[in-house]
């Protein structure tokens, strides 16, 4: 059995355009991903302005990728975090999430996604806040599905120590107080869990009183320290015995469009192979499928390079690997250029401000 597995495009850093979101899609389609939720860090409209008037070029391109996805069986959706919402809990501030809401579901967009994540917890009564918020949303589009995310989305203390302590009880008041409907991401014991096991997940169901829907940080490479990585290998520390136990299992990609697909096809390999799965193998082929037999051969020769030592320890190699992917056109080495050059570098000032 596999759950759906999907795609959620949350990361911080610079933004991919809508021909590599489709390219992407071209990719994971075949290979099992039915969802698509577009919620880049990077796109004001939807963070730190999404009470802004939706300009409607930007709503055009959403409605063509909308209809691209539905091209390939994937439900198409946009995540929105409401700034400011629970804090100024006020019914004009309602009343513009629910315009804002019906604009998106014009574009065919499926699926909203409601995102507490990344900004301050400072509402007396967190939970109650966050579901009054997202049941006015379900009451202007009621024919959506609709997913939250948590403020407190993992166990990770780091959370508590940036966004402060979380309120007693929280998961299980807001699990109580969504509709049983509504799906909650949960990223598993870490912000960036090395592993998520069938135990874990069946203590969170029980707490938010319904299977959580996996936001999987891996092969997210955003941030000072990750992006100056490329995550490449297989998936492991999840195993096809967690499929019974979430409502989905969705990705949170990494910078590189194309290279991204890679990792990703091995986590369908997780679930269509069970124990039979073998993490380098999967790999070999994940990367033999995207970027062709010969810079497939390369990328598992820099592999330790690439994802351990980091473009900032790479010193002199650094432009002999430069020369090495210059040569080969695709959009793999592409990326893998732009990434030694620094053009996927993502500061400290750039989380705090996106």
């Amino acid at each position: 059995m596999r759950p759906a597995l999907g795609i959620v495009e949350g990361f911080f850093g610079p933004l991919w355009s809508w021909e590599e979101r489709k390219a992407l899609v071209n990719l994971l389609a075949p290979a099992g991903y039915t969802r698509y939720l577009y919620a880049p860090k990077a796109d004001a409209a939807l963070r730190r302005r999404w009470n802004a008037p939706y300009d409607l070029a930007w709503l055009d391109s959403l409605a063509r990728f909308a209809s691209d996805c539905a091209k390939h069986g994937v439900e198409f959706g946009v995540g929105l975090s409401p700034y400011g919402l629970q804090d100024e809990h006020t019914s004009s501030a309602v009343a513009s999430l629910q315009s804002q809401l019906k604009a998106l579901r014009s574009c065919a967009v499926k699926r909203i996604g409601i995102l507490f994540d990344d900004m301050e917890a400072r509402a007396d009564n967190l939970a109650r806040t966050q579901s009054e918020i997202v049941s006015a949303a379900t009451e202007a589009i009621p024919d959506a599905s609709f997913v939250v995310c948590p403020s407190y989305y993992s166990d990770d203390i780091v959370l508590d120590r940036v966004f402060g302590e979380r309120p007693q009880n929280y998961l299980e008041d807001l699990g109580r107080a969504l509709d049983p409907n509504i799906e909650i991401f949960w990223t598993g014991p870490e912000v960036c869990s090395r592993q998520i096991s069938v135990s874990h997940l069946e203590r969170v169901a029980e707490q938010l009183r319904r299977k959580p829907t996996l936001w999987d940080n891996y092969p997210v490479n955003d941030g000072p320290r990750m992006s100056t990585q490329l995550h490449l290998r297989g998936f492991t520390g999840r195993d096809a015995r967690i499929a019974d136990h979430v409502s989905a299992h969705m990705i949170n990609p990494a910078l590189q469009p194309t290279l991204t697909a890679i990792p990703a096809l091995t986590l369908a390999d997780v679930y269509a192979q069970g124990d039979r799965y073998d993490y380098a193998e999967s790999f070999a082929r994940a990367a033999d499928s995207v970027a062709g037999q010969a810079l497939s051969t390369a990328l598992r020769e820099d592999l330790l390079a690439f994802q351990d030592t980091g473009s900032h320890r790479l010193g002199e190699r650094k432009s002999s690997l430069r020369e090495k992917y210059v040569a080969f056109d695709h959009p793999i080495a592409t990326e893998i250029v732009a990434w030694l050059d620094g053009r996927y570098s993502v500061s400290a000032d750039t989380v705090q401000t996106q």
